[in-house]
């Protein structure tokens, strides 16, 4: 949705708590060239300046040690699920998942006996930090609402990490976020994947060799807000001529770098040319033409996410994912046939009429089709219960006759979302080598009695719900629904 964040509540009187390093993260850079450091080849027709990231990730996990999760049913992502399963965690990475498995010598052994583990819970749709709470207009740093195309702006110059919604996403089970702009404009910028630890600036959050996303728009938003200022677009057709000439611009930009860079290996002796001007709009719209940006799209009806799909075929990039997609059971084939991701939710529909025609088995469906689902949140509050809002989508398609297992929806909001932002080799399911993000939950996750008991980021415990911390990371927090948590009540 385009967030407007008008104040919901107001706090007063509190000091916000700086937070130092997190355990479980520090503050160098590890440059590890695989893992956010600079690229080593040159993607065609860009800047040698934009093939690196000028903000890299300093999130650096401390040792986790030996840990042995055992005798819970795991689900693993990737379809399995595990009877007396055991996880085994070593030096922050998954080495192996099995039931019966030896347990190390040395080892811290969690018995998780009669509880359920699952790996971390990613959404792939926030705009925590960027739309902070308290909700109020200075929090509220998510659209660049002065131009239809604002692809130079980067969500992670916006982000606040001691914004409280995101120790209340951990104690749901929330280990890995996409940040977004909002949704008012045709491009409203980049997005940025964050681990979700206590940091003191957006650099120690970052998902190390995570990929930028572009939040793009489609539909009511762009039309309406720029529409109402008596500018383009104003329509839907007005929207896609806005993609197609900025396409158009940056195509013509890649060209230009691409002539600077054959004239310099020409080039002899003391005689280099002069490169063009960079231009940091048109970097990132030359990063999706070159691959390495995914396209995040916001979009609910079937025809239009139909026309995105054509408009990339145009200027030949990729949709990497639909966002609210509420008609994407409607082209179910279309999205598995160009291998589109779709996020959406369980029963959000009808707040507009792009939104209206919403079923509230869409992600079944999808899923059902072979197609890539996701249950994202778009809200500081949703975030807090994906896996309910999950079982809603699974319930809703299972009253279809779909027959969708919990092994299967638990990916909807741990694989998929990792393979639609791109660090689906890093994360998302409990596979020996992967980053040990995982969740034990004190009974089935689906239900809506469950708690998450202990949340693992890299192995390191962020979360214990039987030993919680003694403050939390923002003084916003105190005094707020839930904060007795902080007091050892309610551990249990």
């Amino acid at each position: 949705m385009m967030r407007s964040r008008g104040g919901r509540w107001l706090v007063t009187g509190l000091a916000l708590l700086l937070a130092g390093c997190a355990t479980g993260q520090g503050t160098g850079h590890s440059g590890d060239k695989d893992k956010g450091g600079d690229k080593q080849a040159l993607a065609p027709g860009l800047d040698a300046a934009s093939s690196r990231d000028p903000f890299p990730s300093r999130y650096k996990p401390a040792a986790s040690g030996l840990v042995v999760l055992t005798g819970a049913t795991v689900l693993t992502g990737t379809g399995a699920r595990i009877e007396n399963g055991t996880v085994i965690i070593r030096d922050g990475r998954i080495e192996a998942v099995g039931a019966g498995l030896p347990v190390p010598a040395g080892a811290t052994i969690v018995d998780a006996a009669g509880r359920w583990v699952t790996p971390g819970i990613i959404d792939m749709h926030s705009h925590l930090g960027v739309y902070a709470s308290p909700a109020v207009d200075a929090h509220s740093d998510g659209n660049e609402m002065t131009d239809p195309n604002t692809a130079q702006v980067w969500a992670e110059h916006s982000v606040w990490p001691q914004d409280p919604g995101f120790e209340r996403a951990l104690r749901g089970g929330v280990t890995t976020l996409q940040l977004l702009p909002g949704s008012a404009n045709l491009f409203g910028g980049r997005s940025v994947t964050v681990k979700n630890v206590t940091a003191r600036n957006v650099m120690e959050m970052k998902f190390p060799g995570a990929p930028y996303g572009l939040k793009m728009a489609c539909g009511e938003n762009p039309k309406r807000v720029y529409g109402d200022k008596g500018r383009a677009p104003g329509s839907r057709m007005a929207n896609v001529a806005g993609y197609r000439t900025a396409w158009i611009e940056a195509a013509e930009y890649r060209r230009k770098w691409d002539a600077y860079y054959k004239e310099k290996q020409d080039a002899k002796g003391d005689k280099q040319p002069d490169p063009p001007k960079r231009d940091l709009q048109m970097e990132t719209l030359a990063g999706v033409l070159s691959g390495d940006i995914l396209v995040q799209n916001h979009c609910y009806r079937a025809d239009e996410m139909s026309v995105m799909l054509e408009v990339a075929r145009e200027f030949g990039y990729r949709v990497t994912a639909f966002h609210h997609a509420t008609e994407a059971y409607k082209i179910s084939d279309l999205l598995k046939q160009d291998n589109v991701c779709i996020a959406t939710w369980a029963h959000w529909w009808g707040f507009k009429m792009e939104a209206y025609d919403g079923v509230p088995a869409n992600a079944a469906m999808v899923h059902r089709a072979g197609a890539c689902a996701v249950i994202h949140s778009d809200d500081e509050t949703l975030i807090q219960y994906l896996p309910k809002e999950a079982a809603q989508a699974m319930a809703e398609g299972n009253y279809l006759g779909l027959g969708i297992r919990e092994e299967e929806a638990i990916s909807w909001i741990t694989a998929n979302p990792a393979k639609a932002i791109g660090v689906q080799d890093k994360t998302g399911t409990l596979e020996p080598g992967k980053m040990a993000d995982v969740v034990v939950w004190n009974g089935n996750p689906f239900s809506i009695y469950t708690l998450a008991d202990l949340v693992y980021i890299d192995g390191v415990p962020q979360f214990d719900r039987a030993h919680p911390p003694a403050e939390p990371r923002s003084d916003f927090e105190l005094g707020q629904a839930g904060a007795e948590i902080f007091q050892g009540k309610g551990a249990k």
